[in-house]
């Protein structure tokens, strides 16, 4: 059966080969059991229900993606987006997390139409590259913020908006300290260090007093608080437009990003370069958005780590689906999850924040107009705390540069309507 549905000898690997590279795969992103539902319930969620909804999400969109795209990539709740849900959009909502998920499927709906018209490719290719790296390392410095918060290592400051925390208090000793045991297993290539350094942390903290703990497995919470709760026709009265396009733009630009980073360490690549069942790959992406909403969790995506299952030897859509598998068994592990501090994925998110900024790397320095509004949206997004508003300002900044610098030409229709109607946005605000 494993062969009719996946075509193992064809790609010239096993059933075996698959399930290892499942596992590594499941191992590397599991951590976001832990970091997603403590995120959300920032936002005034019930923590048990985004566990489960994380879980349930994260198994649906990676069964879909590889029994339906037979693509090893693996989906789950994005990083970045679900902290743009929680401090951006609820507090935009009116601390009405409803309305937010509302929004999340609002664009998992267009994500859908989009990947199943020409249009897809074309929006994806209007943003200009230079801003798609400053969107992306700008999302790994808000989430790097984040993390300092979380730790106490960030404080707010009147005089100085922000300044330096209690460092030698334990919730930052203990952040700092997982941070770089994280960073050294990674060089040491140890297999699911995100995670391992998360559980550490917590094993620490609870052996220390600092944090309670009532056991590691138990029945799964109840899903009932977010379970359909969203507000969709609210979402739409409530001057959904800028939020639902950022949700939009970002899970295009990371699954696209993600799909063709993977391909290419698979050799999955035909000879034009193009990827094989795109638009299968993106139908399932956009279904894993609608039910992770529906189940009550921000924007479900595909994640870059599946490249350690590729590395791994992993080739067809088992992967994925091994690592759907995972994700339910992983419904039984919420007491573990409920004691995990925030100060314990600090590490995880300015560890990823590292990985997301080497996309500044990318930008054409060369030319100052592609440079300035890459570094200024990079800049925007933690300092404004809003994705959106980093993107707008970026978005503004380089057709304004363009126009100014007599290279209006290079300004598409796109471009030109997006950056006009942020400045819009801004001017009533």
């Amino acid at each position: 059966m494993a062969e009719r549905l996946f075509g193992l000898q064809g790609h010239g690997t096993t059933v075996k080969t698959e399930l290892l590279a499942g596992g590594t795969t499941y191992l590397t992103m599991a951590y976001i059991v832990f970091v997603n539902p403590a995120i959300l319930a920032a936002a005034g969620m019930d923590f048990g229900a985004v566990f489960v909804a994380t879980c349930l999400a994260a198994a649906a969109g990676s069964a879909i993606m590889g029994l339906y795209a037979n693509y090893p990539v693996a989906l789950a709740p994005g990083m970045g987006l679900n902290a743009y849900f929680a401090f951006s959009v609820v507090p935009a909502f009116g601390g009405d997390w409803r309305l937010a998920l509302g929004g999340v499927f609002l664009s998992g709906v267009l994500f859908f139409l989009l990947s199943v018209s020409p249009l897809r490719e074309r929006m994806v290719n209007a943003i200009p590259r230079s801003l798609k790296y400053g969107i992306g390392a700008g999302i790994g410095l808000f989430l790097a913020l984040i993390g300092l918060k979380n730790a106490g290592i960030v404080v707010a400051d009147p005089v100085t908006l922000v300044t330096m925390g209690d460092v030698a208090a334990p919730a930052a000793l203990l952040a700092a300290g997982g941070f770089m045991v994280l960073v050294a297993m990674q060089v040491r290539r140890v297999p699911g260090a995100i995670m391992l350094t998360v559980l550490a942390v917590t094993a620490v903290a609870v052996a220390l007093g600092l944090q309670p703990f009532e056991g590691i497995a138990a029945l799964p919470p109840s899903l009932a608080p977010t379970l359909l709760q969203m507000n969709v026709a609210g979402a739409v009265q409530v001057g959904f437009v800028t939020i639902v396009f950022v949700f939009l733009l970002v899970d295009l630009l990371d699954t696209t990003g993600t799909l063709v980073s993977v391909a290419q360490r698979a050799g999955m690549m035909d000879a034009e370069g193009k990827l094989p069942r795109l638009r299968k790959a993106m139908v399932a992406d956009s279904a894993a958005t609608m039910i992770g909403a529906a189940l009550g969790t921000s924007t479900t995506t595909s994640y870059i780590e599946s490249a350690a299952g590729v590395d791994a030897g992993g080739r067809t859509g088992l992967v994925a689906v091994t690592v759907a598998v995972l994700f339910v068994a992983s419904l039984f592990l919420a007491p573990l999850a409920a004691a995990v501090p925030p100060y314990a994925t600090a590490p995880a998110l300015v560890f990823i924040a590292c990985l997301m900024a080497r996309s500044l790397a990318d930008i054409e320095w060369a030319d100052i107009s592609e440079t300035a509004p890459a570094v200024v949206t990079a800049i925007a997004i933690p300092l404004t705390f809003s994705i959106a508003d980093g993107i707008g300002l970026g978005l503004i900044i380089y057709a304004a540069v363009k126009l100014l610098a007599g290279r209006w030409r290079e300004i598409n229709a796109a471009v030109a309507i997006l950056s006009a109607a942020f400045a819009f946005k801004l001017a009533l605000q």
